[in-house]
């Protein structure tokens, strides 16, 4: 069997790309929200105190800021996800070069700032978490697409 090479400017790598690069997003949402309440802390907890490495359980969710701030980031999450996930549905095959310059421009904001507060609050861990995420998330994205004939 040929090796065959992939083409990451392909249209339609690109749009199936997205639908991946949702669900990296928005499977946070969830995960966060669960944080809300104490009885289900534990998968918000645990992915905070592995992101914050290394894992030794310093990190809680008994303060009710904890909490209120684990359901407004599980929203907001969740919602870039599915935003994500509706460009590619309903708008990429109108304007994929926009649809791709724009969720770049999300993941690259998210990256610098996310990184940024990361160091400045003692965890500098997560930046380098976030570096794996950021290529997950951007993966063939980072080039513009082909012209589709």
């Amino acid at each position: 069997m040929p090796f065959q090479t992939i083409d990451v400017r392909s249209p339609r790598l690109h749009r199936f790309y997205l639908k991946i690069t949702a669900f990296v997003v928005g499977s946070f949402g969830p995960i966060f929200f669960l944080g809300t309440r104490l009885p289900t802390a534990e998968p918000a907890r645990w992915t905070l105190d592995f992101l914050a490495w290394p894992v030794d359980a310093v990190q809680t969710f008994t303060e009710p800021t904890t909490r209120f701030l684990s359901a407004l980031t599980g929203g907001f999450l969740l919602g870039w996800g599915v935003t994500i996930a509706l460009l590619s549905a309903l708008v990429y095959d109108r304007a994929p070069e926009a649809v791709r310059r724009s969720v770049l421009g999300g993941i690259l904001s998210w990256f610098a700032l996310d990184s940024a507060g990361s160091i400045a609050s003692d965890h500098p861990s997560n930046a380098l978490f976030n570096v794996l995420v950021l290529l997950l998330a951007v993966g063939p994205l980072w080039w513009p697409a082909r012209e589709q004939a």
